[in-house]
């Protein structure tokens, strides 16, 4: 796909160099010029214009990179930004190169969060992946420090009122009990909103605290088995085209995924043996089947 002369933020956003929305903040904020002048909002740019994002240049390809999503397994320490003034590892560290364009986050996972955690080079996907109006679902395996009652989980599910509004659990499905007595019990939660340390907060707004927390799916697409911890893997045809269609787009060409340095060993087809964990989940073909309704195995 031939890139085109068209308004900066689809022609950035479609570079991968930000979202759109991102893209417009950067302009509001003078950290775009184009042939050595400030950018405006809409302005039509293209291959021949010089431009600039933070004093570095872009150059824009003349044909698109194909659409990647990567499946990146965060572990508990990982910041989820370029670069940490206090020198901490991020999950940019080891990503693949592109040949345009750079990685974007699909949403956070704060510091003390692992799990599932999706990259594009998409603009525009990410920009969807993380707008409210698509309600997205995410899931959790969340491990808590206290006594829950129906109660609670009632509450919880109902609404919230945090510090910067109403929050709920779509799901609250009780899991394992770790030492028999109730002290630390797994849960499996869905929630549609992508706030900061929302889940964190639901449960400290009933008097409990987190020990642990797991994202395992993101829409359609489960962390499953076959990454390791800081490792990654390209989607699947299969699950390329679920995540797309969920936020009404259409599927990209084919593509066989490159191996890269640092990659996960691409997982195989056949069907792996059932087992419990935060991170388990079924697979069909190779595509993320969503949430198992009424699961409760947690990892012990």
């Amino acid at each position: 796909m031939s890139i085109e002369d068209g308004r900066i933020q689809k022609v950035l956003a479609d570079a991968g160099i930000a979202s759109r929305r991102a893209v417009e903040r950067m302009i509001e904020e003078g950290r775009i010029r184009v042939n050595g002048l400030p950018a405006s909002p809409g302005q039509r740019v293209g291959i021949k214009d010089r431009i600039e994002v933070d004093g570095r240049g872009i150059r824009l390809p003349r044909v698109a990179e194909a659409t990647r999503v990567l499946l990146y397994k965060k572990q508990v320490g990982e910041m989820v930004t370029r670069d940490d003034p206090e020198g901490r590892k991020t999950v940019f560290r080891k990503l693949p190169a592109l040949e345009s364009g750079r990685w974007i986050a699909v949403g956070r996972l704060d510091l003390n969060t692992s799990g599932l955690l999706l990259l594009t080079n998409d603009g525009e996907l990410a920009r969807r992946l993380t707008h409210p109006s698509f309600e997205l679902q995410r899931e959790y395996a969340v491990r808590v420090l206290g006594e829950i009652d129906a109660a609670v989980i009632d509450r919880l599910k109902k609404g919230v009122r945090l510090e910067d509004g109403m929050a709920h659990f779509d799901e609250v499905v009780p899991g394992e009990n770790e030492d028999g007595e109730g002290a630390n019990q797994w849960y499996r939660v869905t929630i549609r909103e992508g706030r900061n340390r929302e889940v964190r907060r639901l449960f400290e707004s009933q008097g409990l605290q987190v020990s642990r927390l797991i994202r395992v799916r993101y829409g359609p697409i489960e962390l499953g088995r076959g990454v390791k911890s800081s490792g990654y893997r390209d989607l699947l045809p299969e699950e390329m085209k679920a995540l797309r269609s969920s936020v009404g787009l259409e599927a990209p060409a084919r593509r066989k995924p490159a191996a890269h340095a640092g990659a996960a060993k691409p997982i195989k087809r056949r069907s792996p043996a059932p087992r419990s964990g935060p991170g388990a989940g079924s697979r069909r073909e190779g595509v993320s089947a969503g949430a198992r309704r009424g699961r409760s195995k947690q990892p012990k």
